[in-house]
């Protein structure tokens, strides 16, 4: 069993900007006395998850970045500020890009035949999804796949409009009860504007895409396509294949059921499957 202890040695701050908010966190804690356990019980967790934080080992969650700017008297937001930063390092270098951008976008289009997207995903079923790949950082991953769902927190977020195959509501990840509380936060979204929530009817199946795909939209600048992959996904701005990308989806759209009828199959699936 690892002993925790509170002479730990933090990381190098200069090293990532993991262990630059890790340092600055364990410095604004010495200085005010505090132990670990204690900035753990006003962040809600345990003294455990403060130690790795501090030692640039986890990736923490917005509410603990704003936990420390209401705890040490001299941080004056610094650490909400930082945050972006120590997120950004959670994510595979390939995948940033794509995260700055969809931080930006004002409008999110995916279509996804097989798994509901990262943005929507509970953690539930992200910690499931991503154990499959047995990363040796799952718990990071999964911190980083929940909080960039806070753009759809926003006062103003971005307009999501989702498509996925029905397929996508019986493949089963994690399980019933998983499964359930998946399908009820996508009801929500369904039911609630300025999101969209198409489903693509097994009789309806398309032949005409099979990778995942979305398209960013911005205030200024064009839009962007960003195509899921193995082993990784890519970003295109090309003129062409981004209108490649509008007439896809436009299509993909007018195969769809209409948006009204989505809360209706949810609620189906949910009670003959997982209920």
């Amino acid at each position: 069993m690892a002993v925790e202890n509170e002479t730990m040695e933090p990381a190098d701050p200069a090293v990532s900007p993991l262990a630059h908010f890790g340092a600055e966190v364990r410095l604004e804690r010495e200085r005010l006395g505090m132990s670990r356990a204690e900035l753990g019980k006003e962040a809600c967790c345990g003294y455990s998850l403060v130690a790795k934080i501090e030692a640039g080992d986890r990736v923490p969650s917005l509410d603990f970045a704003e936990t420390c700017d209401r705890t040490f008297p001299y941080a004056n937001g610094r650490f909400a500020r930082l945050w972006p930063l120590a997120l950004r390092y959670a994510f595979p270098p390939w995948f940033r890009p794509y995260v700055e951008l969809e931080w930006s976008a004002t409008r999110l289009r995916m279509f996804h035949p097989l798994l509901l997207p990262g943005i929507v995903q509970t953690e539930e079923y992200a910690r499931s999804v991503l154990r499959a790949g047995r990363p040796a950082n799952l718990d990071d991953l999964v911190t980083a796949r929940i909080e960039r769902q806070r753009i759809l927190e926003r006062e103003q977020p971005p307009r999501l409009w989702l498509i996925l195959n029905e397929f996508v509501l019986h493949n089963v990840v994690g399980g019933e009860e998983v499964m359930a509380s998946q399908l009820s936060r996508l009801k929500q979204l369904a039911e609630n504007p300025p999101h969209v929530v198409q489903i693509m009817p097994t009789n309806r199946f398309n032949h005409m895409v099979a990778s995942p795909f979305g398209l960013l939209s911005f205030d200024e600048g064009d839009d962007v396509v960003h195509v899921d992959g193995f082993p990784r996904g890519y970003l295109l701005a090309e003129t062409g294949d981004v209108a490649m990308g509008n007439d896809a989806y436009d299509l993909l759209k007018a195969m769809a059921a209409p948006p009204d009828e989505s809360a209706g199959m949810i609620d189906s699936i949910v009670k003959d499957c997982y209920s």
